[in-house]
């Protein structure tokens, strides 16, 4: 699949072309005016980017919330060392967008530029669904350990980054190689109901993470350079300032470029972006920061087209936008859409999205004066391996809702207090105020406004990967 970037490449070229087969634009050097054709390619190149780049960006925001801001709300664990979090999300964890509440999370932030890393798991009970994904700097989904991929028996695993030349050690089952300096290692571990949560702890416990010296009892490498972490963007500047740019930059410098990419890359480069290129928005002439913000502007405005016109509409699903590098084959545009509505999402094989957006007449969620139901076969009609969810979450920042009665999903280990109907279905009440008393245990509350709603299918079954599932239809009601 091509590139997925709106950017028109004749007239990109074209202007390239026109300032000099060995020239750059200079944004940064000259305070001159610049040509229109200048100006034009700085925006279309900083449109480019912007897709392109979003997804690092946001992954460096919350990678430096939770392993390098030691004093910050979210911090989780310095790098290299394992943070088991024995409760599942709330609405007070705004860190990630589109958090699950049905796993409770453990996390390693990789710094893998000294040495690899030695990832151990416990054996864990069958039935119960377990898994690490790995992350890499450009939210690539590269690898994964667990319930589906390895199974629940233990085992050691290393984590290795682009420099490293060494084969697999004894007692490793298999090396794992990561293409950036750094990578996030997410774990979810099933949660079958609040009683459960010691089991979960146990668990948690199990997991270990070491350097591949001290594994191997032997002495230490050097250790690599200090990082001085910039501060990262909000999610709204992230939209719409031109330090974008810079942060980028910063990431880039942990990121070997891909063959794929050279091309891109350079493109990139004439604008000042890349690793090792200082781009100060603060020095810009105004109309040259004017175009880099114009074409970020661009960037969110093609954005929210393609979730107009192929997320909304179910013509592309978020099964095509997680996965490997290989899987995605340079779609920046469903990548950027992927990170920006539920970034860190698994690859389909792992687990499947099936999103509501609008209801079944195709309006879209608000619960300010909508009331909705999603009835189903509680028997046949999630076709999983592990377990089903359906969560709510709050727009515009995709987070979970606060409600009076603290439930955000309702999923699978829940069946046996939901109520049947007479045919034995289910009906499940989406609204914002209680749907009564005889009704309240199959109540999922909603905001009181805009919102939206994802399945999630852990393990999904085959029936559910090739198409022939279908999500039932979330129905608005008088």
């Amino acid at each position: 699949m091509a590139s997925s970037l709106s950017i028109d490449r004749r007239t990109l070229l074209a202007s390239l072309a026109s300032i000099g087969a060995g020239a750059s634009l200079g944004p940064i050097a000259s305070p001159s005016a610049a040509s229109a054709a200048e100006l034009d390619t700085l925006r279309a190149v900083a449109k480019e980017a912007t897709i392109w780049g979003f997804p690092l960006v946001d992954n460096y925001r919350v990678q430096y919330s939770y392993f390098a801001d030691r004093g910050g709300p979210e911090f989780k664990a310095p790098w290299n060392t394992i943070a088991n979090v024995a409760r599942v999300y709330t609405p007070d964890d705004k860190a990630i967008q589109t958090p699950n509440s049905d796993t409770p999370y453990s996390y390693i932030g990789a710094d893998l530029r000294a040495e690899p890393l030695v990832i151990s798991v416990p054996a864990v009970e069958a039935g119960r669904y377990y898994s690490l994904q790995f992350i890499d700097q450009y939210t690539f989904n590269f690898a994964y350990v667990g319930s589906r991929a390895t199974g629940n028996e233990a085992g050691s695993f290393l984590l290795a980054g682009p420099g490293w030349k060494g084969r697999k050690p004894p007692g490793v089952k298999s090396v794992i190689r990561c293409e950036t300096d750094f990578a996030f290692v997410l774990y979810r571990t099933q949660l079958f109901e609040p009683a459960d949560i010691e089991k979960v702890k146990a668990i948690q416990a199990g997991y270990k993470v070491q350097p591949l010296s001290q594994f191997l009892g032997k002495p230490a490498p050097a250790a690599a350079p200090a990082i001085d972490f910039p501060r990262p963007l909000s999610p709204e500047q992230q939209r719409n300032s031109g330090e974008f740019f810079q942060i980028l930059n910063f990431i880039l410098q942990f990121c070997p470029t891909h063959a794929s990419e050279r091309a891109l890359r350079r493109r990139f480069a004439r604008i000042g972006v890349g690793p090792g290129k200082t781009l100060d928005i603060a020095k810009l002439a105004p109309e040259r920061r004017k175009a880099l913000e114009d074409g970020m502007a661009d960037a969110w405005k093609a954005f929210a087209a393609f979730k107009v016109s192929d997320l909304d509409t179910g013509k592309r699903t978020a099964a095509e936008g997680f996965g490997t590098r290989s899987f995605l084959k340079n779609d920046y545009m469903i990548r950027m859409a992927s990170a920006a509505l539920g970034i860190y999402g698994n690859s389909k094989e792992e687990a499947l999205y099936p999103f509501y957006y609008t209801d079944s007449a195709g309006k879209p969620l608000n619960g300010k004066d909508g009331r909705y139901t999603l009835r189903f076969d509680p028997k046949s009609t999630f076709p999983v391996n592990a377990f089903w969810s359906l969560t709510v979450y709050e727009l515009p920042q995709s987070l979970l809702s606060a409600n009076a009665i603290n439930r955000y999903l309702i999923n699978s280990p829940m069946l046996p207090s939901l109520k049947r109907d007479p045919d034995g279905l289910v009906t499940l009440y989406l609204q914002h105020e209680s749907p009564g008393p005889d009704r309240e245990a199959n109540w999922l509350p909603i905001p009181a406004g805009p919102f939206w709603t994802t399945l999630r299918l852990y393990w999904p079954k085959s029936e559910a990967l090739d198409g022939r599932w279908k999500q039932p239809p979330l129905v608005r009601t008088a």
